[in-house]
């Protein structure tokens, strides 16, 4: 129990979407996308051979893992949650399961996640991984498909433009040939990893979140797993997306009826998480400008705090890898209302 202490005196975490969605910025061929720049690719039925060529000219020249991980320092955050790889498919990390990421497939060449990892160990933070464990666009036999478009934020919840025919997909082929794979590859290859921040549970069986808990667990005994990986397998709960409760509640998140999760239970911990936005998006997004004031951020973490509860807040870096001036001050501001 001493290992996994850490996150109930936590209180504050940094998230950061990142990946190919970041070069569009909610933009595509001068049309804006959903609010959620990270669904660009669903929300304007990117096909995967522009989406490829995008991952060709992926060149964050200004990422400076070093740098960010400061910065959270600074701000009083205690744990870092990267997107490793999101619903397009593209991985932040080296990955022989699949050449579908930013050391193979890109000109950056480097491996955003060892970067990460080493720096958050430098510098004394956990270290946390977001890894899309159903949704992928970038393949035919991806997840959701079995799901009706009705509360998505694109077109629909799996790649039907490029791959249209529901009855020639087989979501088992991609759980075993590329997201249990990838999985392994992250849990061996980066260190400790204290979190594992899944999201989307939807073609999942009971028995495939199982294998992907019980995997977690072979590498990494003492990492948490949050409540999105579906089927009421999980270590600590994941309310809704930007949800500040008055109280703790223990119904299933509020944004999307996960009918794949069963069981849903209070965490055998007493473990609890609240992500949240500082503007609408999770990705970068340049015309998204309603941006939270310090002094709300401020408030919202007092208040989940006060109930037990870890706020886990998002910033969407750039496509050159820099962190969007206006999050910036935001959350400088909040470090210093906490010192006053």
């Amino acid at each position: 129990m001493e290992s996994i202490s850490w996150f109930k005196e936590a209180k504050y975490g940094l998230m950061l979407h990142f990946g190919l969605y970041s070069m569009l910025g909610g933009v595509y061929k001068g049309e804006r996308s959903h609010n959620y720049a990270e669904w660009i690719q669903s929300a304007c039925a990117i096909p995967n051979a522009e989406m490829e060529k995008l991952a060709r000219a992926f060149n964050p020249i200004y990422f400076d893992a070093g740098e960010w991980v400061r910065f959270a320092k600074e701000c009083g955050m205690n744990y870092i949650v990267i997107t490793t790889k999101h619903h397009d498919g593209f991985a932040l990390f080296k990955s022989n399961a699949d050449s579908y990421n930013c050391v193979d497939y890109s000109p950056f060449g480097r491996d955003i996640i060892k970067e990460l990892a080493e720096e958050c160990r430098k510098n004394g933070l956990k270290f946390g991984i977001y890894y899309s464990q159903d949704l992928d666009w970038h393949e035919k036999n991806g997840g959701g498909y079995t799901w009706e478009p009705r509360g998505c934020a694109g077109v629909s919840w799996d790649n039907s433009w490029d791959f249209p025919n529901k009855d020639e997909k087989d979501f088992n082929i991609t759980f075993e040939n590329k997201i249990l794979p990838q999985i392994e590859e992250i849990m061996t290859n980066y260190g400790e990893i204290s979190l594992a921040w899944f999201d989307m549970p939807m073609t999942l069986t009971k028995e495939q979140s199982e294998q992907i808990y019980n995997l977690v667990k072979k590498h990494q005994p003492s990492c948490l797993v949050n409540s999105r990986l579906g089927n009421g397998k999980y270590d600590y709960v994941s309310l809704g997306d930007n949800e500040i409760p008055s109280e703790i509640d223990l119904e299933c998140p509020k944004e999307i009826d996960y009918n794949s999760i069963e069981g849903f239970k209070p965490s055998p911990y007493g473990f609890y998480e609240s992500a949240c936005t500082l503007n609408n998006s999770w990705g970068y997004n340049s015309w998204d400008h309603n941006w939270k004031s310090s002094e709300q951020i401020y408030e919202n973490k007092k208040k989940l705090n006060a109930l037990g509860i870890n706020y886990l807040i998002n910033i969407g870096p750039d496509h050159l890898g820099r962190f969007p001036l206006e999050a910036q001050e935001i959350l400088k501001g909040v470090k210093r209302l906490e010192e006053k």
